[in-house]
């Protein structure tokens, strides 16, 4: 990797910082809404996966891997739609969490939306699609300064 980038938090650390906090609001509001912990980590890897930012990836691997989250519903995640180990929660969540960071796409269908409210609370909506913003914009504060992902030292 380059090593040249310019790193944003280390740069303007203030918003960095601020960034850190809002997402530390998010989790809060996640655990407020009952959104269970695995399931805004393995959206979080989701979205980390759709937007192809390595240090993302493995920081949610590594925290799901912590909570006992077993190996082939790591590997499956890629995909969810076609595999049949994730309940309708987790699908809703990470439907939702998709269309956030697929926006380009045309966002959630009416039809989409109608399905995930058929799973998720209120609450838990808006707690997961904020869990969405903010694991969006760590992608790309970590893609735009190409953070290293060298070998862990496991």
């Amino acid at each position: 990797m380059d090593d040249e980038r310019i790193h944003l938090s280390r740069t303007v650390p203030s918003v960095y910082e601020k960034l850190a906090a809002f997402s530390s609001e998010v989790a809060k509001v996640a655990k407020e809404a009952g959104v269970p912990l695995a399931t805004a980590e393995l959206v979080q890897l989701h979205a980390s996966q759709l937007n192809g930012c390595a240090f993302c990836i493995r920081v949610h691997t590594k925290r799901l891997i912590d909570a006992g989250e077993s190996p082939e519903r790591l590997a499956m995640l890629p995909a969810w739609r076609e595999s049949g180990i994730y309940d309708e929660r987790e699908r809703a969540a990470l439907t939702l969490v998709e269309s956030i960071t697929l926006i380009r796409d045309g966002g959630l269908s009416e039809h989409a939306y109608r399905d995930v409210l058929d799973f998720l609370s209120v609450d838990e909506y808006a707690a997961v699609a904020w869990i969405g913003v903010a694991i969006n914009a760590f992608n790309r504060v970590a893609i735009t300064g190409r953070y290293a992902t060298e070998p862990a030292d496991d």
